[in-house]
């Protein structure tokens, strides 16, 4: 057999080993390089959180990516309905048993609510005269009794169950309604306190201490340990680019949805603006809501 025949038979022989070995090879680098990760995702909370299904999304969209190193959540927000809040919060612990770090920037509001959803950031970072904790339950109901009387109006209202209309705004509360309302807030208020103080890593017994509603500046709530640094906004990039390990010309990634129904986009702008008015515009529910009036 002639050389070259020899070396074209060894060649053929060896070529599939040789692919394979290439193959491992490359899955091994692929192992290796662990994070692959070259952008940053950001996400606002805004306004009044009366729905989470927006930023829950987004922030879905983020976890599941393997582009995105971590994410910077920026709060601006006086808190909003219990259960959106609730929705969001969970979210950000499943980033934290993904071991995918999320940064709070708090803006000029992160109160109540707005406080809540942060509570599960690695590190929060928050302005000197930024408004945060409120950590506490709301429930506005409006009465109209005066109002219908003044003008002859009466309700007649049938009910099956003793307290199906506790929350009547056509007649005053009988003290056992407001009883059965007073534990059903404050059971919503120990939901609060359990999960700021699990997600922080804060003693209980410490946290109730300042979770009695009160508004803290950013620099009170760091005594309090309810934020962990004083900083803005391009602090906690800085941040967040310093732990995954990116430089500054990472890519900042925004999925952000807006509303392209007027009607939607308008009642969300006058919650915003107007967050008093957040009790008029939504059905009698509860929340982590902070409010001035």
């Amino acid at each position: 057999m002639k050389l070259l025949q020899r070396i074209i038979i060894i060649s053929i022989l060896i070529l599939p080993i040789l692919i394979g070995l290439v193959m491992i090879s490359g899955k091994e680098k692929s192992g290796i390089s662990s994070t692959g990760f070259k952008k940053l995702g950001l996400v606002r909370v805004e306004g009044v959180i009366d729905n989470s299904s927006s930023i829950v999304k987004q922030l879905q969209s983020f976890r599941h990516d393997k582009s995105i190193a971590g994410v910077l959540l920026r709060v601006d927000s006086p808190g909003g309905a219990v259960a959106p809040s609730q929705e969001i919060y969970s979210e950000l612990i499943r980033f934290k048993k993904q071991n995918k770090p999320v940064i709070v920037s708090m803006g000029n509001l992160a109160a109540s609510g707005g406080y809540y959803v942060s509570s599960p950031a690695k590190k929060i970072f928050a302005n000197p005269g930024t408004l945060t904790g409120s950590i506490g339950v709301i429930m506005t109901l409006p009465l109209y009794k005066d109002l219908t009387d003044k003008i002859g109006i009466k309700m007649r209202i049938l009910k099956a169950g003793k307290f199906k209309d506790l929350a009547s705004p056509y007649r005053m509360m009988s003290n056992p309604e407001e009883n059965l309302m007073q534990a059903l807030l404050d059971d919503t208020h120990k939901q609060f306190i359990n999960d700021v103080a699990e997600a922080r890593g804060m003693n209980r017994d410490s946290l109730l201490l300042v979770a009695d509603g009160r508004i803290f500046t950013g620099k009170q709530a760091l005594a309090c340990h309810l934020v962990d640094t004083l900083g803005g906004y391009e602090d906690a990039l800085q941040y967040l680019r310093h732990i995954t390990g990116l430089g500054p010309k990472a890519s900042i990634v925004e999925k952000n949805e807006r509303f392209s129904v007027f009607r939607e986009w308008l009642v969300e702008e006058l919650i915003r603006i107007f967050p008093q008015l957040y009790g008029f515009l939504a059905p009698p529910s509860l929340h982590f809501l902070y409010t001035s009036e």
